[in-house]
């Protein structure tokens, strides 16, 4: 699939965002301010004052507070949607109807069911519909998947992984506190990351069967705030994944870790560990993880990801893998509420 902008490749990207949330204001707009081949039109959210505040804040000429008035009066290639979960599916309708590319926040819908409606969409029109997962493009999660694809760590058996915060109050959750809006708590969060490096780190294997346990939820809020989750696949890797909104610590936890039949790799911090003649052997390559902030250099590749595949120059990630995806965590879901395992 391309894009209609080969003829004209070293023209700007023109790009309207949708949804001017924490995502939009820490990762994107900071981001794509410094790309000198992107160029953000215009700022779309539902509290305008906050739109005009981003667009004056990081130089965009123009602000809405209906996509249907961005997409009328901007021309546009792109849209980049950061708004909840909730309406992802009929702002990926508006902008495919209008001839743009998308890339989309995680996750991609509220469900299994809704990832198949988008799947539809995406076979109607000719664009490109990328989902951002940033962490795959995590300079240290490249280095351990290079180790991984040459085989240097044998076949992959087990992969863990963990993402542990501290959002206090509703201030900092708002509408992901809702299940109507948010599709779940924590574990669509957050595990959705993990999960989603484990089963790409892992090869895409097909999981057949889960275990999971979340937090009870109450009349206060409807989602949970914490929960962990056992896959086990079909070639037999298992992947285990721990996830809480309410992380009593020091600072952030975010970690994953791989086992194969020939060494061990892990993830914030890097590490590689290989048998050789017998011995346990530290093998984490020194010097390549570059010193630019992991979270902001992720971003910075998954857009130059995006521009190259809207011009045709790389293979856009498949939406299959999301449908494995949300069945996996409609699976998890449905083991916490009946409390036993299902196959998937």
């Amino acid at each position: 699939m391309t894009g209609s902008r080969s003829a004209a490749a070293t023209e700007r990207l023109k790009v309207g965002i949708v949804g001017g949330g924490a995502i939009a204001q820490v990762a994107h707009l900071p981001v794509l301010k410094k790309m000198r081949t992107v160029e953000v039109q215009a700022i779309c959210d539902t509290d305008l004052p906050k739109a005009r505040a981003l667009a004056d804040r990081f130089g965009v000429k123009d602000a809405f507070d209906d996509i249907e008035e961005l997409l009328k009066y901007e021309v546009l290639d792109a849209v980049v949607i950061c708004s909840p979960t909730h309406l992802h599916e009929s702002h990926i309708q508006a902008a495919l109807s209008s001839n743009l590319h998308v890339l989309v926040e995680k996750p991609l819908a509220m469900s299994a069911v809704g990832v198949q409606r988008i799947m539809r969409m995406a076979e109607k029109y000719n664009r490109v519909i990328m989902v951002g997962m940033n962490h795959r493009y995590r300079p240290d999660v490249q280095i351990v998947r290079s180790f991984v694809q040459s085989g240097e760590l044998g076949s992959i058996e087990s992969i863990r992984g963990s993402w542990h915060v501290f959002r206090p109050g509703r201030a900092q959750l708002g509408w992901r506190q809702r299940k109507e809006q948010s599709g779940g708590g924590a574990m669509l969060d957050l595990g959705h990351s993990i999960l989603d490096l484990g089963l790409w780190l892992g090869g895409n294997p097909t999981p057949t069967r889960v275990s999971a346990s979340l937090d009870p939820v109450g009349r206060e809020r409807t989602v949970e705030q914490s929960g962990s989750a056992f896959v086990v696949c079909e070639n037999g890797v298992s992947i285990f994944v721990d996830v809480t909104w309410r992380h009593l610590g020091e600072g952030e936890r975010f970690g994953v870790g791989l086992r194969g039949s020939k060494g061990t790799a892990g993830i914030n911090p890097l590490n590689v560990w290989k048998e050789l003649h017998g011995v346990a052997v530290d093998v984490s390559p020194t010097g390549s993880v570059s010193r630019e902030n992991a979270f902001t250099a992720s971003y910075r590749a998954e857009w130059a990801h995006f521009q190259a595949a809207i011009a045709g120059e790389a293979k856009i990630p498949a939406l299959k893998e999301h449908l494995t995806l949300h069945q996996v965590l409609d699976g998890i879901y449905r083991s916490a509420f009946e409390n036993r395992d299902v196959e998937l």
